[in-house]
Parts: structure tokens; C-alpha cells; sequence
């Protein structure tokens, strides 16, 4: 479980044009459940973009010719001021159709020692306004800032007329949305070093959601009796480990989660990676998923992007969407890819987790034969035992616990050769 986040409500209902939005159209209304997904990940992808001092190489982004330096002191340093290089690439406008009230971007990079890059979005109001370019993550895979890493972080106080930025969810201001946006990513590297932050992807999720409470069940989508062989890992074993990344336990919701969907795929931390953990743990790839998803400002892991970022620095592909039902979540089941769920519940809301939360996330690993959904949930039931990890909830509960409260949000995780279910719906979500 995670410590609960704010929440808005989300404009709803039909829209009026306005200056700037689409031209064609003079009324929208729109469909109950808004959600659009446009990432960029290949060479031709950022070529499509502006460039200022980055190269594309391969398919993804490095510096080439610096355009200039930044001052940078980390907040949660010594308060020391060093100097870094800087390039950055800015993608092209996005037209989402509909007038976005929240956006979440996502990022896969690699950033050797010193390096570091932030990501930050601009959009267009519904009044025709050019917002400010709001920061929504500054990443770094690595914690070494003897070396020049920073602490990563998300940016609080950004608020303004145009909207806000809540953690690592830009949310606009109450009654207005954006009907374009644009992602930037500017890559750092330590003055008088030649090393970069290599980029693969980056995307962002647009959504516009209604404020129901309660959804109704939605259609098999023919996963029933697939289970998905997810290692199982309590996040409650981990009580009280590591004080200055939240201290495991409920915190440890997110990290949890990440690090049995890294394992699945073979792609956790190895046992040098984890030598720094106390050797009493049994779950060290916990630990180190902790620490490496953290996020400062917040002071906690469960920043949604952080998670994905670093699984992209385990040479997997990761990056945050929402999904409209059950239905859409059989088809990665499906395909071989487990997904990791946001949910919040009363106790007795769910029933068998014993439990409530303001704020939780666990691994969808299958469907049992009518339908319900198989999870390995880390809060274990609150016993701390991995053997505790799988469950079974009932789909209707499950997706009421799910839809309303996060709008569906997961984290896709999935190795480059397994490739995504397609996309049923012609806004497409992945």
C-alpha cells in the first residue's frame, strides 16, 4: 500500500469549442472513458521531433553538441551547486480529440554515473492558453552522487491558472483540460565528461474520465483459467527495512509488485547488484527495487513512473497506461504479460483481502475459469509470508476497487521480443 494520493474530480460531460481546440468539430461529447496512449521509441520517432543538441543513435537519444550548461543543486544534497551539460528534444504536438484533464508521462533510459535526464510536458488549453513546461520526473537510474547522480525526484509547488502537477500526474485546473500536448526530455551530464544518458523511449498517457463510483462487470475476454507463473513476494517480510526508503512494509507496495514482474521475465537485480543488502533478507531484489524506484520529494516509492523507469533500466520495456476494463486486462494475460494494478478499497469492499487502503498496487497474474482475477497482492493478507502473495478476488469487486479509483492504471511491463496484445479500441490505450 502506498500513502494515498490527491485526487481531483475530472471534468465530465459534453464540451462547447473553444479558441484552440480542433476546428472541425463545433460540440464534442464525449464517451464515457477517455484514455489515449502516444509514446516515441524508435530512430524514425524522434527524428520526428526538436532536436537541440541531442542525436538520435540507434533508436534512441543521446547528447551530442551540448547547447549549454545548467546549475544544478540537488535538494536532498549537500547543497553543493555542480555544473552539468544539457541537450534536449521536444516531441511533436499531440491532438488527443478530446479535451485531457490528467497526464502521465513514462520514460525507459539509461543513465551511466554523473548523468541524469527530466521529463516535462506543455500543452494547449481548452482557452487557447500555451501552458508553462511542467516538470514531471527528474531520473536518474543510479544514487551515486559522489559521482554526480542527483537524487531523483518529483517537482512539488508547480501549480498555476493552467493546472498542477500531483506527484507524477499532471492534473488541469478545475473545469478546464488541454486539447494538445507535448513531451520534452533534456539529457545531463556531469561538465567535463563525455558519458550520456541514452534514452530508448517516451510516452505519455492522456485521460479524461467520469466521476462514477461503481462499474459494472465487464466481459470475459478469453483468459479464463490462464495463470501467469509470477514469483510471489510479501512486501510485509520487509517491515522496517531501510528506513530512509520508507522503511518496507506498506510502503512497499509498488517496489514489491515491480520486483515480481522483473523476476518473471528473468530480469531482476543479480546477487552483486543486491550485495548491499543486509544477507538475512531472502527477497534482496525487493530491497533494491525500493531504492531504486524512490522518490525523494515524495519520500516514497511509489511514484507510478519511477517503477516503470526502472524496469526500463533492466533492459525491459516499461511505461504507464490506463485500461478501460477487465476485458482489455485479459488480453496481455494472453499474451504472457502480467500487469501491475493501482486499487483502493474499504475492508470488506474486496472480499478475502481483509483489508482496506487508501492506496494499493498488485500484479494481475490471470483469470480463474469464471472469470476472477488472479493476483499476487504483496500486503500478503497482512501475514508476512510470500506463501500468502497469490489470491483470487472476485471480478466485479475487483474492477470496482480498480476502474473507479485509479481510472484503470497500470504499469505495462514487458520484454522487447514480447510484443503487446493489439489495441480493440480505436483510441488507442498501448
Amino acid at each position: 500500500m502506498t500513502t494515498a494520493r490527491s485526487v481531483i474530480a475530472l471534468f465530465l460531460g459534453a464540451f462547447v469549442l473553444t479558441a484552440g481546440a480542433l476546428p472541425s468539430q463545433a460540440v464534442k461529447v464525449a464517451p464515457d472513458r477517455q484514455v489515449a496512449y502516444r509514446g516515441w521509441t524508435s530512430a524514425s520517432d524522434f527524428l520526428a521531433g526538436e532536436q537541440s543538441g541531442t542525436s538520435v543513435t540507434g533508436d534512441a537519444l543521446t547528447i551530442g553538441t551540448p547547447t549549454g550548461t545548467r546549475s544544478y543543486v540537488d535538494p536532498f544534497g549537500d547543497g553543493t551547486a555542480k555544473t552539468y551539460d544539457q541537450a534536449s528534444w521536444i516531441s511533436p504536438h499531440v491532438s488527443t480529440g478530446f479535451g485531457l484533464t490528467e497526464l502521465i508521462a513514462s520514460w525507459n533510459a539509461t543513465t551511466p554515473p554523473g548523468t541524469w535526464v527530466e521529463v516535462s510536458m506543455a500543452g494547449t488549453t481548452n482557452l487557447g492558453v500555451a501552458t508553462k513546461w511542467y516538470v514531471l520526473g527528474r531520473w536518474s537510474s543510479g544514487d551515486n552522487t559522489a559521482a554526480g547522480d542527483i537524487h531523483r525526484t518529483s517537482v512539488p509547488s508547480q501549480g498555476d491558472a493552467n493546472g498542477s502537477v500531483a506527484v507524477d500526474t499532471f492534473q488541469a485546473a478545475s473545469g478546464g483540460w488541454l486539447d494538445r500536448w507535448q513531451l520534452k526530455v533534456t539529457l545531463y551530464r556531469l561538465s567535463g565528461t563525455t558519458q550520456s544518458p541514452v534514452v530508448r523511449s517516451v510516452g505519455a498517457m492522456a485521460s479524461r474520465l467520469p466521476s462514477d463510483k461503481k462499474v459494472a462487470a465487464s466481459p470475459l475476454g478469453g483468459a479464463e483459467g490462464i495463470v501467469l507463473d509470477v514469483p510471489t513476494y510479501s512486501q510485509e517480510t520487509h517491515i522496517g527495512h531501510y528506513p530512509q526508503w520508507d522503511g518496507g512494509g506498506e510502503a512497499w507496495c509498488s517496489a514489491t509488485s515491480t520486483a515480481m514482474v522483473l523476476d518473471y521475465y528473468g530480469a531482476g537485480p543479480t546477487r552483486t547488484e543486491t550485495a548491499w543488502v543486509d544477507p538475512s533478507d531472502a527477497d534482496p531484489q525487493v530491497d533494491h527495487s525500493a531504492r531504486s524506484v524512490f522518490d525523494y520529494s515524495y519520500d516514497g516509492a511509489g511514484n507510478w513512473p519511477f517503477n516503470t523507469a526502472y524496469a526500463g533500466s533492466r533492459g525491459v520495456d516499461g511505461f504507464i497506461t490506463r485500461l478501460r476494463s477487465l476485458t482489455e486486462a485479459e488480453q496481455f494475460i494472453k499474451a504472457g504479460i502480467p500487469l501491475v494494478a493501482s486499487l483502493s478499497f474499504k475492508k470488506g469492499d474486496l472480499p478475502g483481502a481483509g483489508y482496506g487502503t487508501n492506496g494499493h498496487l498488485m500484479v494481475i497474474v490471470g483469470f480463474d475459469k469464471d472469470g476472477n482475477v488472479v493476483v499476487n497482492d504483496p500486503a500478503s493478507h497482512l501475514i508476512p509470508s510470500n506463501d500468502q502473495v497469490r489470491t483470487t478476488y472476485d471480478r466485479t469487486a475487483f474492477e470496482n476497487a480498480w476502474v473507479p479509483h485509479s481510472g484503470g492504471l497500470v504499469y505495462v511491463i514487458h520484454p522487447e521480443g514480447l510484443p503487446l496484445p493489439a489495441p480493440s479500441d480505436p483510441q488507442h490505450n498501448w
